[in-house]
């Protein structure tokens, strides 16, 4: 029956990013009582899911990027032989359980995946893509909710959405007190989580001489450049690098 196993041997290779959207979130969720349209703890739980990732997994990615449910891994190297069978379930797998854990949740949450072939030119490009969907996200996610609180039904607030223009939008939430543009920066840009080189200094007993060390250690970064501007991409040079 091996030979069953069709895509068994299908392989990709770096780079390459795994994005991973979470699925049917909001039975799971409903329970928590969590902030609309944004909670600062689910945020908290899936930058932290992803730096249980870099810290536990076994694999090393240079970074990460997430927004709402979204978690986008970039990866340089990989093992299992670069099989996608692997990759794609692994990845949600440990995500999913470490989101479990991160939140207690007792209604079980999953991830679906996905692999995407990119260059080494192409992660600029698919950062920018991904980040304009978190500000479309954001934009959408504010007008919806303002609309509930209009009195619309969850089916009503949806149409209504769909022919507002993003204009609109903004011009509706600001009516009810909110200035999109001065929301939390992780709401607007994502979150991005990647490891850092630092320097340590400590003594050595045996030679009695002050020696340094290089080590690393994991970042969360809440406050990110729009990576369209010369900051952001000097980040993702860096980053890439």
């Amino acid at each position: 029956m091996k030979e069953r196993e069709i895509f068994s041997q299908l392989r990709v290779f770096p780079p390459f990013a795994v994005r991973i959207d979470g699925r049917g979130f909001k039975r799971a969720l409903e329970l928590l009582e969590l902030e609309k349209p944004y909670d600062e703890k689910f945020a908290h739980a899936m930058a932290d899911s992803v730096e249980s990732f870099f810290r536990e997994s076994g694999l090393n990615p240079l970074f990460a990027f997430t927004f709402s449910d979204e978690i986008s891994l970039f990866f340089n190297e990989i093992p299992y032989n670069n099989r996608i069978e692997k990759i794609d379930s692994i990845i949600p797998g440990f995500i999913s359980s470490a989101l479990t854990i991160q939140l207690n949740l007792k209604t079980p949450v999953s991830f679906d995946s996905r692999v995407i072939l990119l260059g080494k030119e192409d992660i600029y490009r698919y950062l920018l893509w991904r980040q304009a969907e978190t500000w479309r996200n954001h934009v959408s996610s504010y007008g919806y909710y303002t609309l509930l609180k209009t009195g619309l039904t969850e089916n009503e607030a949806a149409s209504r959405l769909r022919n507002m223009k993003a204009s609109a939008i903004h011009e509706l939430v600001f009516r009810h007190g909110i200035n999109l543009a001065e929301t939390p920066g992780w709401q607007r840009c994502g979150i991005l989580i990647y490891r850092e080189t630092y320097e340590k200094t400590g003594y050595d007993p045996v030679k009695k001489i002050e020696v340094k060390t290089q080590r690393t250690k994991i970042v969360q970064e809440w406050n990110i450049p729009i990576f369209k501007s010369e900051e952001g991409r000097k980040l993702v040079e860096r980053l890439t690098s």
